[in-house]
């Protein structure tokens, strides 16, 4: 791909994937977490970066940022809101280098402001570094209790700031090793990069919660959470980094790979496949579109239903609702129309209309609805109140059953590996028999898919899924098994970056 290639994708980017509407209602929906991509010795590095992070916005949409390096000098931006909107062209300019990293965030961890943002940078007395961290650190609340108690001060309140403040700790020679020395200290999910003047390193847990690929362009290196992301900018797919392994990629183009931590069996998230991986990427050795429909499939031989037409709440159903339709043989249609033009917000009249947080994102197709006995496929139920105004909707416009389908089972309790799947107390299943659930959405049938056959789906073994969130095992110590005080006296800083500025 050459610069001029590069500059027309980034003045006319593709169409965006977001499994839903920006806007969404986002207390009722499993929420994304981050994403990360870095590139290794090409003159566009931060362009293809700005590509790469475009392609995973998905997820994570609150900010962005990204770091070069140029002659064993780090620069940076960073700022709140989409990728296209924190990187205007000349805030890109700006980022010189040949080898940088970039992040994509949601807030599973810490608030949502400015200083949260990373790739995190600092000054310490090797250099400077920068760290974009996808998962979440269960135990990262009693590191960070130990840092500050031997003198560590903070400047956010993510966990990645704590594997900063373990790395310039670390006594080890070489930069990778510091590294190491840092991850071994943490419980928890990471598919990480880690920079400086002169290397990048890319590391997944030995868990493998969260995917991480390698990709090769013009005889660089390029690394991203997903496949999509290396395909935007015509990069080969080499392979997927492993669970615990450590990758090093120097100045020089030289790759070398170790695996130091002691091996554990894989669990990896199963959600990624469910909801979070965009549907063209490949993850944990299969198509997120494929296993997506095989989870449809499943579905429909579990669950079948007499019914007229198919339909899907858009976009991250789509796959499941194909699935469940080529199984049973009923018709898909497009009975729901998103708008793909929604903001972040939006003005709400004055005057109230009922349910116009849905109705701005989702519109019924009247002739598609009126008079059908509807079959409505969506990926996951959180609280229930999205899918009930949905339903509510589709009565409205004359659908004459709706048996409701998810292509996961019930979400039981919280995730603690970097998606925010809210307060177990505030989880409709937590609380309610799938009879009561039904009865509170207001559908003639509801039916989950159970986690043998969403397992089966994967073609992977089972025991190689955390499915924590679904039967309440969890393959690490959690947050509640550790014993720390709660910090005092924190500041708030409301410090935000004006977009476009």
């Amino acid at each position: 791909m050459n610069a001029a290639q590069i500059a027309a994708l980034i003045e006319n980017p593709p169409p965006q994937y977001h499994p839903r509407p920006q806007g969404w209602d986002d207390d009722d929906q499993v929420r994304d977490e981050c994403g990360v991509f870095g590139v290794m010795g090409h003159p566009e590095a931060a362009a293809l970066i700005y590509l790469g992070l475009y392609s995973l916005q998905h997820r994570g949409q609150e900010g962005a940022g990204i770091v070069c390096a140029e002659e064993g000098i780090l620069s940076a931006h960073r700022g709140m809101g989409l990728v296209s909107d924190v990187f205007r062209p000349h805030k890109l300019a700006r980022v010189k280098g040949t080898h940088g990293i970039g992040h994509v965030r949601y807030s599973t961890f810490g608030s949502n402001n400015l200083k949260n943002v990373q790739p995190l940078v600092v000054d310490y007395a090797r250099g400077s570094m920068a760290v974009g961290h996808n998962g979440n650190l269960v135990n990262a609340g009693i590191l960070r209790e130990q840092l500050e108690e031997s003198g560590a001060i903070f400047q956010s309140t993510t966990d990645s700031e704590v594997i900063v403040h373990r790395i310039s700790r670390s006594q080890s020679e070489t930069f990778t090793d510091c590294v190491i020395d840092a991850l071994r200290e943490v419980i928890g999910a990471y598919s990480i990069l880690v920079m400086n003047g002169e290397e990048i390193v890319a590391a997944r847990d030995p868990y493998g919660f969260r995917p991480l690929w390698l990709g090769k362009l013009d005889g660089c290196y390029v690394i991203a959470s997903e496949t999509c992301a290396l395909d935007i900018i015509d990069a080969e797919r080499v392979r997927e980094i492993e669970p615990g392994e450590v990758v090093t990629i120097n100045r020089n183009g030289i790759v070398s790979s170790q695996n130091p931590f002691e091996k554990k069996v894989p669990k990896q998230c199963i959600f990624e496949y469910i909801y979070v991986s965009r549907p063209d990427s490949d993850i944990f050795g299969a198509s997120v579109d494929e296993v997506r429909k095989r989870m449809g499939r499943e579905l429909a031989k579990l669950a079948p239903v007499e019914a007229d037409v198919v339909m899907a709440v858009p976009d991250s159903s789509n796959p499941a609702a194909l699935g469940y339709s080529h199984e049973s043989g009923i018709p898909f249609d497009m009975g729901i129309i998103r708008n793909h033009y929604v903001g972040r917000t939006f003005i709400e009249p004055e005057q109230g209309i009922r349910d116009f947080g849905v109705k701005i994102k989702l519109n019924p197709s009247r002739t598609a609805i009126k008079d059908k006995r509807i079959v409505l496929v969506d990926d996951s139920i959180v609280r229930g109140t999205t899918a009930r105004k949905i339903v509510k909707l589709l009565r409205n416009h004359g659908a004459k059953e709706i048996h409701f389908r998810v292509s996961s089972p019930e979400i039981i309790n919280s995730c603690h590996y970097g998606i925010d799947t809210s307060n177990p107390s505030r989880l409709i299943a937590h609380n309610m028999t799938v009879e009561e659930i039904r009865d509170y959405l207001g559908v003639d049938s509801l039916a989950y898919l159970p986690i043998d056959a969403l397992v089966s789906a994967t073609g992977s073994p089972p025991e190689h899924f955390c499915l924590g969130c679904f039967n309440n095992k969890y393959p690490t110590q959690i947050p509640s098994d550790f014993s720390f005080r709660t910090p005092k006296n924190r500041h708030v800083d409301h410090s935000t970056e004006l977009l476009g500025q």
